[in-house]
């Protein structure tokens, strides 16, 4: 059974690692790869989503707890499901006894899209804000399915 932290020298073995793999990680990524989607190298993250489709629409679960359904805005343009927010706060305390100003503020916003596939009915469109997940569901054009994948027998 090997040990978690081995004692010797000046710092654990495990400090040792931890710090090695905090620089290699700082150093191995770059900066101007955007093919993380995330960004959460740089400290922005964008929230979850989870993508479904049924028999009859399509829904949208995307993780944005601590918001307010009018934080949210929800626009379909050819074909483009976009969500996005832009959240703005702004603090102030002021105490005359010491002439003392605190102002904070605080910016929050995130930009999402997805292409919506043809046989989706852009004007049957419900959304929903609920314990932090907001919730999109897109109707299907009636009697419209999802094509399947057929395989053809070579003779």
């Amino acid at each position: 059974m090997k040990k978690l932290v081995e004692r010797g020298g000046l710092f654990p073995s495990l400090v040792n690692t931890s710090v090695s793999t905090l620089f290699d990680d700082f150093f191995s990524k770059d900066i101007f790869d955007w093919a993380d989607k995330n960004f959460s190298a740089i400290g922005n993250n964008l929230p979850s989503v989870n993508l479904k489709e049924t028999d009859t629409e399509l829904e949208v679960d995307l993780a944005a707890p601590g918001m307010k359904k009018e934080d949210f805005k929800i626009e379909i343009d050819n074909n483009m499901l976009m969500i996005s927010s832009e959240k703005k706060e702004e603090k102030e305390e002021k105490r005359k006894k010491n002439n003392y100003v605190r102002k904070e503020f605080n910016y929050e916003s995130f930009f999402r899209s997805f292409y919506l596939p043809e046989y989706v009915d852009e004007n049957k469109i419900e959304a929903s804000y609920k314990d932090g997940i907001l919730h999109v569901a897109i109707a299907k054009k009636d009697g419209s399915r999802k094509k399947t994948t057929k395989t053809i027998a070579i003779k």
